[in-house]
């Protein structure tokens, strides 16, 4: 089995490559480190089944492979609104070229979209018939709406050209390999609490979100690549939510950091509730969320330890 992996170097697209390859597969992985690390891979160059490849997936690229897992967008805000043609750029242009490889080669495809397909939602939680509520002019627009046409793209693909397609619309991810300027809230503040600077919040951290633990997230891709009979969306992340006031309060305890909270102004377009219904992952899959917050937030904050030391 021949897998080809866009984003390898990312934060998922590290922790696949390394369950892929655990699995005896041979991987290639594409990345053109934007916001992936070589560091994330490092331990892999020197695994013959393992091929790196420097590709910006914007641009065609011809390659045999069995299985494309489509990893490779940046995934925060902080990323994602940098260069904001350049992420729509990514969801559209580079899943249209990976679909493309995937039609001529005859691969399967797993597209990596987003729970930001929902927006800002009036329903929840939020299930895959839920069609979202997103500003298609609004600052994160560049990535929902991205990775909404990418979705539209693989159904089309699949309808017009008979390509085998499988979707997840993942949510909160969180683990070692986040980047130290991720932008995201479990990294913030993490990487805050143990600098000891202000914990900073926007809005009253009253807002909900669900955290998955990244080997959950692998494992549920995983198994929906190889799972026949569905092809998506389907939903996988954390069914437990927690307010981002309540995530500060644990991340402060687990690192017995002297950091204190700090309020600032809500991002426009910020969603108030976050939590996926995964009764379909459940069905389809048989998969469940095995690790608890407090343990996968021990695990990461080991790693920015490390990293911070380093």
């Amino acid at each position: 089995m021949i897998d080809l992996v866009t984003g390898a170097a990312g934060f998922l697209g590290s922790h696949l490559c390394d369950a892929l390859l655990a699995q005896g597969h041979e991987v290639i992985g594409l990345d053109n480190f934007f916001t992936g690390s070589k560091a994330n891979i490092r331990h892999l160059l020197g695994d013959g089944r393992f091929e790196l490849i420097r590709h910006d997936i914007i641009h065609p690229i011809l390659l045999e492979a069995d299985r494309i897992y489509n990893f490779a967008c940046p995934a925060s805000p902080l990323h994602y609104q940098f260069n904001p043609v350049k992420t729509i750029k990514t969801s559209v242009l580079g899943t249209i070229n990976m679909l493309g490889l995937a039609k001529r080669v005859k691969a399967r495809i797993l597209q990596a979209s987003t729970s930001e397909v929902y927006g800002d939602p009036e329903l929840h939680p939020q299930p895959e018939s839920y069609w979202g509520r997103v500003n298609p002019i609004g600052p994160r627009s560049c990535y929902d709406e991205g990775k909404r046409v990418a979705e539209s793209l693989l159904v089309n693909y699949q309808s017009q050209n008979g390509v085998d397609i499988r979707i997840v619309r993942i949510f909160n991810t969180y683990g070692p390999r986040m980047a130290l300027d991720d932008g995201r809230v479990v990294s913030n503040f993490i990487v805050q609490a143990l600098r000891h600077e202000p914990i900073t919040i926007f809005g009253r951290g009253e807002q909900t979100r669900s955290f998955c633990y990244v080997s959950d997230l692998i494992e549920g891709t995983m198994r929906m690549m190889e799972q026949e009979g569905t092809s998506g969306p389907l939903n996988l992340g954390n069914p437990e939510e927690i307010t981002v006031i309540e995530l500060a309060e644990q991340v402060l305890r687990l690192t017995g950091s002297r950091s204190r909270i700090e309020f600032r102004e809500l991002p426009v377009d910020d969603p108030v509730r976050r939590r996926p219904d995964i009764s379909l992952a459940r069905e389809k899959l048989g998969w469940e969320i095995k690790v608890p917050l407090a343990d996968g937030l021990r695990e990461t904050i080991a790693y920015f330890k490390k990293v911070l030391t380093a």
